[in-house]
């Protein structure tokens, strides 16, 4: 007896407070998931970052030797100077002499990244002003970005996604939420297909360091605004038509940024991941909906009332102006 009554009482508990319950596995979950990623980096990435050092250190020990005359100080000074400059986006390389980082195309490029939150990294401003301007330019222009996105998917969306489902439920009488479900799941095959298989095989052959799978990696981490920097197109020092292409990959994020958006919001409004999202929202109180439904109320009588009184004050304005007299000069003229 004593057992079934604490069950039922645990078990209300946990229903009384499913939606914080539901929160802290989410929490947990999400640390678990950032500690996984950190293990999984760590241990592929570790040896090849290893590997590399001891390279490193090998050639610069052969280049002292063979130039005798170079000190290891001031080839460590030569070295910091490239480095820092090559973090600014300018390369000590002949063959990369002749590629400007702040032409117009380049500059387009570059303020795509920055309204977008990609943010390479491989371009920087170099003067302060630059850098002024730069959080100026941030801070007006992200905003208005999330604005024009929003504005542009909240329309896309209509026509791509609620239109084709209402069609196909009322006109073959399907189920909404299956035509929804599928829809979806075509939808992002067709974004999958045009904005990352059929570019990142484009960009292969356009860049020739470039395999499909490091291109494939640079049109995911660049639509998805990670922007690691670590790939940029249009930094050979043999690129054809440069200015062209940096135009065309300016053109291809902004498109393919509002297409995984429009994919995004797609899944978002399905029926089965909204109710999976409720589990972890803070549900309103009753007084608070109590109240709420009262102000509806109250603004709801207040504006009919106000429309009424319009409405009377507009019919005594269209009546003759006989009727509009008062009632004792009526009483006046009937006593004659």
């Amino acid at each position: 007896m004593l057992q079934s009554l604490a069950g039922s009482s645990c078990v209300r508990l946990v229903e009384q407070h499913r939606s914080a319950w539901c929160f802290a596995l989410l929490v947990l979950g999400y640390l678990l998931y950032l500690v996984f990623g950190a293990v999984v980096f760590s241990s592929v990435e570790l040896p090849y970052e290893d590997l590399l050092r001891q390279e490193l250190g090998k050639l610069k020990q052969r280049f002292l030797e063979e130039h005798a005359c170079l000190s290891e100080q001031q080839l460590e000074q030569f070295l910091m100077r490239v480095l820092e400059a090559s973090n600014y986006g300018v390369s000590v390389l002949s063959n990369a002499s002749g590629n400007w980082n702040w032409d117009f195309t380049s500059s387009l490029f570059f303020a795509s990244t920055v309204l977008s939150t990609t943010g390479y990294g491989h371009t920087v401003p170099l003067s302060d002003g630059g850098k002024a301007f730069c959080i100026i330019y941030s801070v007006i222009g992200i905003p208005f970005t999330l604005l024009f996105l929003t504005a542009v998917v909240q329309r896309i969306i209509v026509y791509v996604t609620r239109r084709p489902v209402l069609y196909f439920h009322i006109r073959w009488g399907f189920s909404k939420q299956i035509v929804a479900i599928i829809h979806a799941i075509v939808l992002g095959f067709i974004t999958v297909s045009c904005f990352f298989l059929i570019p990142a095989a484009i960009f292969s052959v356009l860049e020739d360091d470039w395999n499909f799978l490091e291109s494939f990696y640079f049109c995911f981490i660049s639509l998805s605004t990670i922007g690691l920097g670590d790939y940029v197109p249009g930094e050979g020092y043999n690129q054809k038509f440069r200015e062209l292409y940096k135009i065309g990959i300016t053109c291809y994020l902004l498109l393919g940024l509002i297409a995984m958006l429009v994919v995004l919001e797609t899944f978002c409004e399905l029926h089965e991941l909204k109710k999976f999202r409720k589990l972890f929202y803070v549900k309103k109180d009753k007084e608070e909906d109590q109240v709420h439904i009262m102000e509806h109320d109250q603004l709801s009588f207040s504006s009919i009332s106000d429309q009424a009184a319009s409405m009377k004050d507009d019919q005594k304005a269209n009546e003759p102006f006989v009727n509009s007299q008062s009632p004792t000069s009526n009483d006046s003229s009937l006593n004659n």
